[in-house]
């Protein structure tokens, strides 16, 4: 009888919690609405956007109610989806004018596990505003911009050399979502920590993944629950964190200067107080910081290795442009930025494969006032969903949408305007979009010169809900050159 009564346990707090976090704007005064339905009392819509996967939520909402923009009610709140190039162009243009960021309840219980320990706290200690959240700070010393991340490329080149040393040669067959995740985490981990044993970090990423599934959920901290299994994860990470974090103030205080790396800069960094950030505050940054740079780049890798490991054609041509750049290098000379702009090719193919699973789904805003939108209210405090899937697949915008076609993106290529956009745009394009780039295309060049490689699973099952993966793991058969 002890698993009935845990089901009635659950059921009975989630329908609690969800009363808890029910909407409390009012929409009585706006009658001008966006079509749609709210759903079921209480939960509303959540479990099919949840469960039913975001794209073909949005897809199914789109034929039914409007291709511009409807309205529904998931995670506990009224939200107002915007639709196609003229949703995502409302949306890039208005940041901070008529929407700001919004997270999940999910997403900022646990990322922001400092706030708890600073509100109970005799002398709370004065940290960085709410908006100024890890893109923020990481914005503001350049870390993403060219310059600096072709200063990091060498060492990304020497990193994915080692990772598939470690975990692909020798080996005839591999699953190459698991090890995208390590090597992924691996270069985040140098990238943003600044430390080169990153066993530490990578041997985390069941962690990660727990963290990562926990982000858009029902906040429920049931043993078994999602939520649940997503707290222990990210207590654990934040753990291994703030220990690095020691660790960095130590080396910095013995040598009298601190590191290059975002995690330096971080520690280093005073609030308009002159007051340092708590380090459970650095940590959960950086985690936030970590798990962005992880999960949606292993995914995209691992799509990029599906299709070009499907298509032989696709794969010589990425293969003969990797090998002009190989053979104009010494044998020991690390790849360099003149290098990465020359895979044109292989970054179109990069480019279609995130059309077809863009690593992201979406994100929310919220209304900061009443909006005006194609004739419809939005009022003030709904929240925003902004996705990626209204307008790649559409046959309008991509001709023969389901056809994998990399000359799509080739210079001269006409493209509506706000229809490919897996990084989103506007102010708040996404600040690892280049670091993205660099990551994919290091590894690609690396694993074509050392394998080709077959996909056993032609028809393997897509799973997750904002970030899409593979069921199995995409095992593929290797072949050394």
């Amino acid at each position: 009888m002890e698993p009935l009564y845990l089901t009635i346990i659950v059921i009975v707090t989630t329908i609690v919690l969800i009363i808890l976090t029910y909407p409390k704007t009012s929409s009585s005064n706006h009658t001008n609405l966006p079509p749609g339905s709210f759903g079921w009392p209480i939960l509303g819509e959540t479990l099919e956007f949840l469960f039913g996967k975001p794209d073909k939520f949005v897809e199914k909402r789109m034929k039914k109610h409007s291709s511009l923009v409807f309205k529904t009610r998931i995670l506990g709140e009224n939200v107002a989806v915007f639709c196609g190039p003229i949703g995502n162009k409302f949306i890039f243009s208005n940041e901070q004018k008529l929407v700001t960021a919004w997270r999940p309840h999910s997403l900022q219980k646990l990322m922001r596990s400092y706030q708890q320990s600073d509100q109970t706290s005799p002398t709370p200690t004065p940290t960085l505003k709410p908006t100024q959240n890890e893109t923020t700070v990481i914005r503001t010393p350049g870390f993403f911009k060219p310059e600096a991340l072709a200063r990091f490329l060498g060492v990304m080149d020497m990193t994915t050399k080692q990772q598939l040393k470690t975990h692909w040669e020798g080996k005839s067959k591999v699953q190459v979502y698991p090890l995208s995740k390590i090597f992924t985490l691996a270069l985040a981990s140098r990238f943003f920590l600044g430390i080169e044993d990153y066993d530490c970090v990578t041997k985390l990423v069941q962690e990660f993944d727990d963290v990562s599934l926990g982000l858009h959920c029902i906040p429920l901290n049931f043993p078994g629950t999602i939520f649940n299994r997503a707290s222990k994860g990210a207590a654990a990470i934040r753990k291994q964190i703030i220990s690095i974090i020691k660790e960095k103030k130590a080396a910095a205080l013995l040598s009298g200067k601190p590191g290059h790396d975002i995690l330096s800069y971080m520690i280093a960094s005073t609030d308009s107080s002159g007051k340092f950030m708590p380090e459970t505050e650095l940590a959960d940054k950086v985690m936030g910081l970590l798990t962005a740079g992880y999960s949606t780049v292993a995914s995209a890798l691992t799509f990029v290795m599906k299709f070009v490991g499907e298509r032989p054609d696709i794969y010589n041509k990425i293969l003969a442009e990797q090998m002009e750049i190989a053979n104009s290098k010494k044998p020991d000379d690390t790849l360099n930025w003149d290098d990465i702009q020359k895979m044109k090719y292989s970054w179109n193919v990069a480019c279609e494969a995130m059309r077809f699973f863009p690593p992201l789904q979406g994100t929310f805003r919220e209304a900061i006032t009443d909006i005006s939108f194609e004739g419809y209210t939005i009022p003030k405090g709904w929240k925003i969903y902004w996705t990626v899937s209204s307008t790649n697949k559409n046959p309008e915008y991509f001709p023969n949408p389901e056809k994998f076609d990399p000359t799509r993106y080739e210079e001269g290529s006409a493209q509506v305007p706000f229809t490919y956009v897996p990084f989103g745009g506007g102010p708040r394009l996404c600040p690892g979009k280049e670091y993205a780039r660099l990551a994919i295309l290091t590894f690609l060049h690396n694993v074509v010169m050392k394998f080709k490689w077959e996909i056993m699973l032609l028809n393997e099952k897509m799973i997750g809900d904002m970030i899409p993966t593979p069921a199995q793991g995409l095992p593929v058969l290797l072949k050394p050159h």
